[in-house]
This record gives structure tokens, C-alpha cells and sequence, in this order.
């Protein structure tokens, strides 16, 4: 993760080649975020939800390729968290009190406030404790709290609803609002939720996944906006069953530390723990 290469090659300020890549596509994800919100403001809102969704997936893709090609750098590591900011918290409050917050302006404002400054919160929160190994959640494979591109996506869920009723109540700002402060709250919650480790897939499972991914893409091409609101539901869902899973994943933890309470302390340390 240093940013400074080897064989005298590490000048300060300076990156590693193998690092641009990566770096380029979490800058392309900043781009289509803030791009979301020029679509917001010239009122043309299926556009602005693409564009953050198409960030979300740059998102995905950033850590991937700097992982194929050692490309990690605490550079990218900060402007990954920067874009994030911008693109799942700023970028979506923003939207949402174009679209519909600004018909109560000081409560919109307020909620639109809270989702912005809950998504840097949760991401400060998640940078401070990369390097600290006792983390209960992580150390089982989920994670703390919705995360951010999730989070995004989960928030404009009225938004996907109005795009395909066009009913005037999922606009309205009292139904808009107060999701708005929900969703805020699950960022920055202790809530265990699923991460793609939690799910433990195994190989005789890998070719059903595909076929599921595939199905989901070509729902998404045919009918976004009900897929979408498909899939909100789905994860709110799924956020009681990782609790239920995360709780007895701790129990079987307590109780075999309990079983082991003679062995030597340097034995009760997990040796594998998962990494972010």
C-alpha cells in the first residue's frame, strides 16, 4: 500500500506506473457521479440514476484491476474514499432534493444534509480502522453499516418507483424524507450486513451465480427501474438475515473461545482473518 516504489523510483508525490489504471477509473467514477447531478439539475432524472449507477460499478471495478495489476497505493486508497464522498453521498442527496426534498426546503435540505455528511463519516470511519485487526464484523466476513455505493443505490429507491407508477406519493417529500434519514442511518450503524465473503460461494454453486448475474443484467437492460426497486427490497431484506447469520456466527465464536479458555492466548488469535 506505500506509495513509494523501489530501487530509488518511490519520489515524493510520485506513483507507481502499474497504479494509473486503477486511479484512472476511480476518477471516471467521480466523473459520472457529478455528472449525475448536471442531469438533475436539467430535470432529466433516469439519466442522473444511471450515472450514479454507472459510478457504482466503476467503484467495483477500480479495486479489482488495482488488485490484477499490484497496482494499490495509499493514493488510490484516499482518492477511492474522496470519490465515494462525492458519488454516494453528495451526488445522490443532491438529486433526491432537486427531485423532490426542495418542495419542504428546510427539512429537505436537512435530510439531504444528513445523507451526504453520514456517507464521509462511514467512509472516515472505515479508513481509520483499515489497519486495526479486532474488528469483530470483519474479522467474520461482513461488514459494519450499509456501504456507500449501497447505500446509494437503496436511497433512490422512490425515486426507481416514480420512474415506472408515476405516482405522485413515492415524490412526495414525506415519504422521501424520512427514507432519506433511514438509509443515512444505516451507513453509520453497527448493523452487520452481507460483503461478498459473508456469502462463502462455493465452486459447485460458481455456475448458478453466473446465471443469476446474467438474469439480473438483462433485467436491468429490459426493465431498470422495476429491477432496481427489486433489488432494494431484496437487500433490505437480506440486512435481518445477515444480523440473525452474524449473531450466530458470533455465539459459535464465544463459545468455542469458551471451550479453549486453557489454551495460550497466541492460540485464540484468528490466523486467517479476512482482509477489506
Amino acid at each position: 500500500m506505500a506509495v513509494k516504489g523501489r530501487r530509488g523510483r518511490g519520489r515524493a508525490g510520485g506513483l507507481p506506473l502499474r497504479a494509473v489504471a486503477p486511479n484512472a477509473v476511480t476518477a471516471l467514477a467521480l466523473c459520472a457521479g457529478l455528472t449525475g447531478v448536471r442531469f438533475a439539475i436539467g430535470g432529466d432524472w433516469a439519466s442522473a440514476v444511471i450515472m450514479v449507477m454507472i459510478a457504482a460499478v466503476l467503484d467495483g471495478l477500480d479495486g479489482t484491476i488495482a488488485r490484477m495489476v499490484r497496482g494499490e497505493s495509499r493514493f488510490g486508497a484516499e482518492l477511492d474514499s474522496l470519490a465515494d464522498a462525492i458519488s454516494f453521498g453528495v451526488s445522490p442527496a443532491l438529486i433526491l432534493f432537486l427531485w423532490s426534498l426542495h418542495d419542504l426546503p428546510r427539512i429537505g435540505w436537512l435530510c439531504a444534509l444528513v445523507f451526504a455528511v453520514f456517507c464521509a463519516l462511514r467512509l472516515a470511519r472505515f479508513n481509520a480502522a483499515i489497519d486495526t485487526r479486532d474488528q469483530p464484523h470483519k474479522l467474520a466476513g461482513f461488514l459494519t453499516g450499509v456501504p456507500a455505493p449501497a447505500a446509494a443505490g437503496l436511497v433512490m429507491l422512490p425515486l426507481y418507483c416514480w420512474l415506472w407508477t408515476g405516482a405522485a406519493i413515492f415524490r412526495s417529500v414525506w415519504v422521501v424524507a424520512p427514507w432519506t434519514g433511514a438509509i443515512a442511518l444505516l451507513m453509520v450503524s453497527s448493523v452487520a450486513t452481507y460483503s461478498w465473503r459473508s456469502l462463502r460461494l462455493r465452486r459447485a454453486i460458481r455456475f448458478e451465480a453466473i446465471a443469476g448475474v446474467v438474469l439480473v443484467g438483462a433485467a436491468l437492460v429490459s426493465a431498470p427501474w422495476h429491477m432496481l426497486s427489486v433489488l432494494c427490497l431484496l437487500y433490505m431484506l437480506s440486512i435481518g438475515s445477515s444480523m440473525r447469520s452474524y449473531a450466530r456466527i458470533r455465539r459459535q465464536r464465544d463459545s468455542g473461545a469458551g471451550d479453549k479458555s486453557q489454551a495460550p492466548p497466541a492460540q485464540t488469535e484468528p490466523k486467517d482473518a479476512p482482509t477489506e
